[in-house]
């Protein structure tokens, strides 16, 4: 399956489907199902930022610390832009993403990222939970 790592608190924004773009340097021409991962490295100018912007999203922030190295949901990547009409694009690019849905918590599966989209082969349990949908969240 295809993965794009992410982030924290970035990842846990785009499966609770509050954040529909994600900001990279590079395009792609994929389109399809995708996998979030919530990579090791958390971000903190960028919890900063989102705090500042959104005071109401610092309980969330905080709740997603603990969120790294798992994948923790799924979106439907839909297009690569340059310009978006949202308040989460910086760009150069941006992947946009519908159908967020977030995993259980303590279904998150444990991996190790990688830049760019790439391939990831899962096991069969990994396979159940990747396409039960456990917990859909509808965008703010």
């Amino acid at each position: 399956m295809k993965v794009l790592s992410v982030r924290p608190p970035w990842s846990t924004l785009i499966v609770a489907g509050i954040k529909p773009v994600e900001n990279r340097s590079w395009s792609s021409l994929y389109r399809g199902k995708l996998l979030i991962h919530s990579s090791q490295k958390w971000d903190y100018s960028g919890a900063e930022w989102i705090c500042e912007k959104f005071p109401y999203l610092r309980g969330f922030i905080a709740h997603s610390r603990h969120l790294k190295g798992y994948i923790i949901g799924s979106v439907e990547m839909i297009a690569c832009v340059k310009s978006y009409p949202s308040e989460w694009f910086f760009g150069p690019y941006g992947l946009i993403f519908r159908n967020p849905i977030e995993f259980d918590r303590e279904k998150a599966i444990p991996l190790k990222g990688q830049l760019g989209i790439f391939e990831q082969e899962l096991g069969q349990m990994e396979k159940e939970i990747c396409f039960q949908k456990t917990i859909e969240v509808k965008p703010c």
